[in-house]
């Protein structure tokens, strides 16, 4: 809870909270307990592949979940978007992979995530984003996630078309993650 309230006292517009436990060491009750620490909106980052993990997500007080294109097929994706919706919750879409841009942007998500990270080869590139902006229509609000570590990257996604940067890694290995995030929003 101490880090989403330094999140939120440096000027985040979102928390997200990992609640995966074999891969992150996340649980739920993180997100519950978070929801009643801060006022932001929560996203609950987890391997969702599953209607019963968006309504557990609701339960817990999520405002948004994170569906990741690779994992799901386009009928699971495209139902897990809608009960999402339904719920009156967002979703955050992400994709890595070229091929998938289609199946996201047909799906109806309206707010898309490109991850700069291979998650086959670790390799993060942020050019990742700025390739792939430029397959989206203009209407979709997006996200850039990974690998972004300076103001001088949020300045060029952002003239490259992305409206969004989540960002944990940098803030987590920050001496101070309130300083660093204000530092990356422009300000002191």
């Amino acid at each position: 809870m101490a880090i989403a309230r330094v999140y939120e006292s440096a000027g985040a517009d979102c928390v997200s909270v990992l609640t995966d436990a074999p891969f992150f060491q996340g649980e739920l009750a993180h997100l519950t307990a978070i929801r009643g620490a801060v006022t932001p909106p929560l996203l609950r980052k987890d391997f969702l592949i599953d209607s019963y993990q968006i309504l557990e997500a609701r339960a817990a007080g999520a405002d948004a979940v994170l569906l990741i294109a690779e994992i799901l097929d386009d009928a699971t994706m495209q139902g897990l978007l809608r009960q999402t919706e339904a719920l009156g919750m967002q979703a955050l879409v992400e994709l890595h992979d070229r091929a998938n841009v289609a199946r996201v942007v047909n799906s109806g998500a309206t707010l898309i995530g490109i991850n700069n990270r291979d998650l086959r080869s670790f390799e993060t590139r942020l050019e990742h984003s700025l390739e792939l902006a430029a397959l989206i229509p203009s209407d979709r609000v997006l996200v850039s996630e990974s690998g972004i570590k300076t103001r001088g990257d949020v300045s060029k996604l952002r003239s490259g078309g992305i409206k969004a940067v989540l960002i944990g890694e940098t803030l987590m290995r920050s001496g101070d993650a309130g300083a660093t995030l204000r530092q990356l929003r422009g300000g002191r």
